[in-house]
Formats: structure tokens, sequence, C-alpha cells
């Protein structure tokens, strides 16, 4: 499979480049690759949807700062984009139906509407149901072993007396004379690249080729209805602050024969009391007393798989960092596992009594207790390096 092409690199645009910019780049490219302008020629139907591709994410402010920090791999997986579920798979009529309204109406509402620029019929225009956006807050627990949730939400569905028809019965539904059934009406418009036909989408029927005499005394001729519904869906582990999944057909149901829009869900994670992550490693600051830190000792410490016991060896320094490997968050994407981090501090007392005190005036001239710190010891900012490699 061939390499895909840096996003800015087919539009011709760079990272700096505003929202105009980019629209105006990617609108002279498709006038350029459009179908109807080069029949048969499979290299610009290819270059055509590439365009599109690369549009969809620079367009839109999440994917493109997704985009701009992970590249190519950061738009696939759970938080993909595009077209039936991930990119590459777009289809002529999802590219017209997404971006037709980035013409305007300077092509009579050509482009995107189904008609093209050359009259080549793609079909009636199939209608789509409203995206549903929803937040969940996720605990740590659930973020690295994956869960099912089960939400209701008022969601519209198909009117249950007419099956979304909209009419009071199939009597009531009759050819439009218009468009004779086609939703769609063509004509020819003159444009800076000459004798143009277009079509669009025909203005009594709306693009469904039918018009009702008699509504539905249910839904009044929307063929929708209000209904609390319960859904399912499962978040894989791995998943992150402000990721956003979809659920394909599980949003508003759209009128007539068209397909259900898609349910968006935002994640939000609650923090958790005692881990701190980062990226998919996990952080726990453990605090170890004096004569721990002097002689050695064992500690528990909490992971999101129950507690965990390590030892602590004599001679630890505060600021030293354990790496206890696996036990972090998975990858989303199946790269692998992070680790839990333990950052090991010494606690000193901010007040000691009068026994106390004699004790450590005792030893505080003894040849072990003057620091004679190390290299490592003395280069802190090193040690935050490892922390983090």
């Amino acid at each position: 499979m061939a390499e895909k092409r840096d996003y800015y690199e087919v539009l011709g645009v760079n990272k700096s480049s505003s929202a105009e910019e980019i629209k105006k780049a990617y609108r002279k490219l498709a006038l350029k690759y459009h179908p109807d302008r080069n029949p048969g020629d499979a290299e610009a139907e290819e270059k055509f949807k590439e365009a599109a591709e690369a549009y969809d994410v620079l367009s839109n402010p999440e994917k493109k700062q997704r985009y701009d920090q992970f590249g190519h791999a950061g738009m696939g997986g759970a938080a993909g984009g595009g077209f039936g579920g991930g990119f590459g798979g777009f289809s002529m009529d999802d590219i017209f139906s997404r971006f037709g309204d980035i013409f305007g109406g300077g092509f009579g509402g050509g482009f995107g509407d189904f008609g093209g620029f050359g009259g080549s019929s793609r079909g009636r225009r199939v209608a789509k149901g409203s995206n549903i956006r929803i937040k969940i807050k996720l605990t740590l627990d659930e973020v690295v072993h994956g869960v099912e949730k089960k939400i209701k939400i008022d969601k519209q569905v198909k009117c249950h007396e007419c099956n979304g028809k909209g009419a009071a019965s199939e009597a009531d539904i009759k050819t439009c004379e218009t468009c004779h059934g086609t939703g769609m009406v063509t004509k020819v418009v003159q444009s800076f690249l000459g004798q143009m036909q277009t079509s669009s989408p025909c203005p009594t029927c709306g693009g469904e080729g039918k018009v009702i005499s008699k509504p539905c005394s249910c839904c009044h001729g929307s063929g929708l209805e209000k209904k609390a519904e319960e859904i399912s869906f499962k978040i894989p582990a791995g998943v992150t602050e402000g990721m956003q999944l979809t659920v394909q057909g599980k949003g508003n149901a759209a009128k007539g024969d068209g397909v259900n829009g898609d349910l968006l869900v935002l994640i939000s994670e609650e923090p958790h009391p005692e881990l701190q992550r980062d990226g998919n490693d996990l952080i726990y600051s453990l605090f170890v007393s004096v004569p721990d830190a002097i002689l050695g000792c064992t500690a528990e410490i909490p992971s999101v798989d129950g507690k965990l016991r390590i030892k602590i060896e004599p001679g630890t320094q505060s600021g030293k960092i354990l790496r206890l490997r696996g036990k972090g968050v998975p990858d989303v994407n199946g790269y692998g596992v992070g680790d839990l981090l333990v950052y090991i501090q010494v606690w000193i007392p901010k007040k000691v009594d009068k026994d106390e005190k004699v004790l450590l005036d005792k030893i505080k001239d003894s040849k072990n207790f003057k620091p004679t710190p190390s290299k490592d010891d003395k280069n802190f900012f090193e040690r935050l390096k490892k922390m983090f490699s």
C-alpha cells in the first residue's frame, strides 16, 4: 500500500494557513480533478478523493490538532474520522454530500448535490439523520481495562404510526411532478469554466422525489418522533481525555429511507485520588521516613489492579524513581502498555521533640551522615529525563 502523503502537501498549504486559505486550496484542486472534467481518468479521481480526505482533516480544528501532533497515526483507531469508519474509504457520493456547500451558490448548487458538473446522475440524495454528541466520564480503572457503557438518551426515531413515511397512508404519497421522482432538477449555467450542466435538489420535494398530500397525524409529515432509547457501546482500553469515539448509526433517525446519524462520545477522565496519568504511564509519589530510606524497607503502593508491595533499598535517595513495567495504561492503538513510575520522596520532619533532637545531635557529625553526593545525585534534570524516557 502506498504511503499517504502529508495533508498539507496535498492541498499545497502549511500549518499556519487560515481556514479560508485551506478551503480555497481544496476548492481549486476539487475543480481541477472533478470526475466530470476528467471522465474515465482513475488517477484524477484518486487525487480528487485525496484532496477531500486532506480537507476533511485540516478544516476540522479537532482533527487538525490531532494530525499536527501525531500525523497519520493519530487519525486511525478509535478516534478515527473520515467516512465509513476510516480514512481512505471515501466514495464519490460521500465527498459530494459532505463538501458540496464549499462552492456556495456559484454553480447553481451543482457541486456536491449528486449531479456534479456534467450531468452524470448519481441518484437521489440519501438523507442522513443528525449526530448526537454526549460526554462520558471514566474512572482510571475503566480507562485501563476498557468498559461497556449503557446510556439512555432521547433521540429522533421513525414515527411508529407511519414508519417514517410521513404520510397517513401509501396512497397519500405521490411522485413529484417537478422532478418526476428523481429528486433532482437539471439546468445549464454559464461559468468561468464555460457552459456546464448542473443538478440540484428539486425545490418542490426537497430532493425526495415524492410529495405528501395528507401528512401523518402523529408526526405531522416529518416521519419522526422523540423517544427514549437505551444504547450500549464498548469503550476500548487506553482512551484519553478529549478523545471522541463514533458509534455509527446510533444518532437521530432521518426522514423516509434515510440513514441514522451517529452517536459521538467525548471522553472525560475522572482524577484518581492517588495515581496521576502521564500519557500511558502512571505516576505515584511515595513518601518514606528518613530511617526507612537509610535502612531500607518494604512499602505498599496502589495500582489499577490493587495494592503492590515494593522494596526500598537501603540508602535510597529522595527523588529516586522506580519503574514497574507494564503496570500503566494500555495504548489505545495496541502498541504495548505503559509503566507505573514510583517517585520516592524522603519525608523530613518539620518539628522534632527534645529526645529526637538529642539523637540527631549525636549522629549529625558522623562520617556517614555528611553529604557525599555522586555525579548522578547532583544531576537532578538528568533524573527527570530518565523518568520520562
